[in-house]
């Protein structure tokens, strides 16, 4: 009987464990979605102001076309083929740029973090760099490597770099000593206390810094596709402009927004992924 009666309670938990789980889903689902219809309310209302205003011709057609010419134009480029290539190239050197100057960053930033004297050797010199326009960097990365994907690449890479070096550095400094006290009181060597406390409390900051770089990376892609591009975004709006096609300018600029977005909110769920074990302030 009592065997019977712990059964039936064991199967009576399991299924409140699933109804929670269940409804945990599906209040997660209608969080999305009302992100997702809050964050366009707004958008949507200024497309649609600004829709009115350019058919009543208070916007000049060949400053500020609407926004259902500036569709067409996109569906146009969809049709023939070109749209996609120009997407593809820009998220393929933005990409490149991203990984690479992460990893650069990641490992300067933990030997300027780690140790002592190398930060007194580089970072001011980095500090330094830091300081330098995107735009000065194309005449001699030109100079370099010419004007193929390397000197593209590059430059991508070098305004990643920045964000993402000072989060780590700013991240590994702003651990508490306390916890690298305890963690010595218990016995852990360097490494443990690496893994297990200074990138765990540094992971924010990090994580911080990839979307500082990634959204850095979108910026200097423009830059980078002026250095004789023959494909992507920035090339569509060298094109935009030479060939007086406000559309076309526009078009390429909302194409910018729209990506960037969507890597960003990879990079978002990523990081709140990494950091489940963070007690948020819940709103």
């Amino acid at each position: 009987m009592a065997k019977n009666q712990g059964e039936l309670t064991a199967v009576l938990v399991g299924k409140k464990k699933e109804q929670r789980r269940l409804e945990r889903k599906a209040a997660a689902k209608n969080g999305v979605w009302q992100n997702i219809v809050l964050g366009s309310l707004i958008p949507a209302i200024l497309i649609l102001i600004w829709e009115l205003l350019s058919r009543v011709g208070f916007f000049p057609s060949y400053q500020l076309p609407a926004p259902t010419v500036i569709l067409e134009k996109i569906v146009e480029m969809a049709r023939d083929g070109s749209l996609f290539g120009h997407i593809g190239i820009t998220t393929y050197r933005v990409f490149v740029g991203f990984i690479l100057g992460t990893i650069a960053a990641v490992v300067l930033g933990a030997l300027v973090g780690f140790y002592q004297k190398v930060e007194q050797l580089f970072d001011p010199m980095i500090q330094a760099f830091r300081s330098i326009p995107s735009l000065a960097w194309v005449p001699l990365f030109i100079l370099w490597m010419g004007i193929g994907e390397p000197s593209k690449i590059t430059m991508i890479a070098v305004g990643v770099f920045f964000p993402v070096y000072l989060n780590i550095v700013s991240g590994i400094f702003s651990v508490d000593r306390k916890l690298i006290e305890v963690g010595k009181m218990y016995g852990l060597n360097s490494f443990q206390l690496v893994r297990r406390i200074i990138l765990p409390a540094s992971l924010p900051s990090f994580l911080v810094g990839m979307r500082s770089g990634l959204g850095l990376g979108w910026m200097f892609v423009v830059a980078a596709e002026l250095m004789g591009a023959s494909q992507g975004l920035g090339f569509l709006l060298v094109f935009g402009q030479n060939m007086a096609q406000p559309e076309t300018i526009i078009a390429s600029i909302i194409l910018f927004a729209i990506i960037g977005k969507l890597s960003d909110w990879v990079l978002k769920k990523i990081e709140l992924r990494s950091l489940h074990w963070q007690d948020r302030v819940v709103k």
